[in-house]
């Protein structure tokens, strides 16, 4: 990704699990140096988060992944992180050898016990065991409404101000 087209102050990271075990990645730099990390990235400008989660995923572990709900947000006044779960599409698990130097499927019991696993992501891998997740609502854009509206879409696909 090119730093000129990076939006600094967003980015988001996904919980994908299979078979009983979940994706991490094993960190290069920065606070979660030589960590076990779910995977994410910030966005490129124009990008949706959804988009983003995508590519980030697919860069990063060479894995295809598909955003299906929201696990957690944590925002400031001058940035905001967003946690998916996601579910896994395909391709095989491998290091980008840049931002990480291995990625694993791990056990799920022994990600929420390692030591080197952040508690960050042991608490939305446990969210996501659990199911605490807000389901996913693709975006559907409206000739009736700015694509910058704050109204939601309804379940119909109707744009509503409820």
């Amino acid at each position: 990704m090119s730093e000129e087209n990076t939006d600094w102050g967003k980015s988001v990271a996904g919980v994908v699990m299979r078979d009983g075990k979940v994706l991490l990645a094993r960190h290069t730099y920065g606070a979660g140096k030589g960590r076990l990390i779910i995977p994410g990235g910030y966005l490129q400008h124009s990008e949706t988060p959804e988009d983003a989660l995508r590519r980030e995923f697919l860069e990063e572990t060479g894995v295809e992944i598909n955003p299906v709900g929201l696990l957690g947000m944590r925002f400031n006044t001058h940035d905001w992180y967003a946690v998916f779960l996601a579910e896994y599409v395909g391709g095989e698990a491998r290091s980008d050898h840049d931002e990480n130097s291995e990625v694993v499927w791990l056990e799920i019991e022994k990600a929420l016990s390692a030591a080197d696993v952040p508690d960050l992501s042991k608490k939305l891998i446990q969210a996501a065991v659990n199911g605490t997740v807000i389901p996913f609502t693709e975006y559907q854009h409206s000739e009736k409404y700015a694509p910058t509206s704050l109204y939601c879409t309804d379940l119909n696909g109707e744009r509503s101000t409820k």
